[in-house]
């Protein structure tokens, strides 16, 4: 069930440039979140932003009823949440969206890839996958190694691997460049710009691995009322933010053979 609130900022941290990432505590009972949701944030203050703006949730605490955002400072509305304190309030409408299927047996061989602000909803889907017994690989990359931020607390989830275009941190190359990412896998799971997506999901479709995307579409109104986020499938058109961002490859055949 979706719920409008106004969460408390409790911890603020800048892991790398132009990245904030904020724990946010709810202070009440919070909805039951499924890793690949995300929230539509108020901004407030900031007359150029009329809209709300949609933001991965990055991880999640139900006992401690907190979720965390992981923003990446781009435009009017990020820069106005990056500049928010311990102690400020954020509204927010969660949670949206379809997200990752963790139907994986346990010691399924699981491999993550994440690029950018798409590594966000990667961390919380591994850590639930581990607590069902799945130890996921995590392939993470970046133009640079400034470009792959908190990469550190997917240590405890399982092995992280790591790639940068210009060699600065890890392989050199793209993560579909990467060895690990050769490898035979049961299931592929992947977030960031488009053009990683498609590569990793025509790779896994020609290797015969299940997989799924998380789609980055430009996203309004996050009920599927405004349909600026339609994105064509083998099933027609649908809306990323109500029926996705998450889709299975496996109907994907029209966006990933599109280059």
């Amino acid at each position: 069930m979706k719920e409008i609130h106004d969460f408390r900022i409790i911890e603020r941290t800048e892991p790398t440039a132009n990245y904030v990432r904020l724990v946010l505590h709810h202070g009440g009972t919070m909805q039951p979140i499924a890793p690949g949701q995300f929230v539509e944030v108020r901004v407030d203050g900031v007359p150029e932003v009329m809209l709300r703006r949609p933001i991965s949730i990055h991880d999640v605490d139900s006992d401690a009823g907190t979720l965390s955002l992981l923003i990446q400072v781009v435009g009017h509305g990020t820069r106005q949440m990056s500049t928010l304190k311990v102690g400020d309030k954020m509204n927010i409408v969660y949670p949206l969206g379809h997200g990752f299927s963790t139907d994986i047996a346990a010691g399924s061989q699981v491999l993550l890839v994440g690029g950018g602000a798409g590594i966000a909803p990667l961390l919380y889907l591994a850590k639930v996958l581990q607590a069902k017994g799945v130890h996921p690989t995590i392939l993470l990359g970046g133009r640079t190694a400034a470009l792959i931020p908190t990469r550190e607390l997917f240590e405890p989830c399982g092995e992280v691997c790591l790639a940068t275009d210009d060699g600065s941190l890890g392989h050199k190359g793209l993560v579909v460049e990467h060895p690990v990412f050769a490898q035979q896998w049961d299931m592929i799971y992947t977030c960031g710009p488009t053009p990683m997506m498609k590569a990793v999901a025509r790779s896994a479709a020609e290797r015969g691995i299940r997989c799924e995307v998380s789609l980055e579409n430009m996203m309004a109104c996050g009920v599927g009322a405004c349909l600026c986020c339609v994105t064509d499938t083998d099933d027609g058109h649908r809306c990323v933010c109500k029926e996705g961002p998450v889709f299975d490859i496996s109907t994907m055949h029209k966006w990933y053979e599109n280059k």
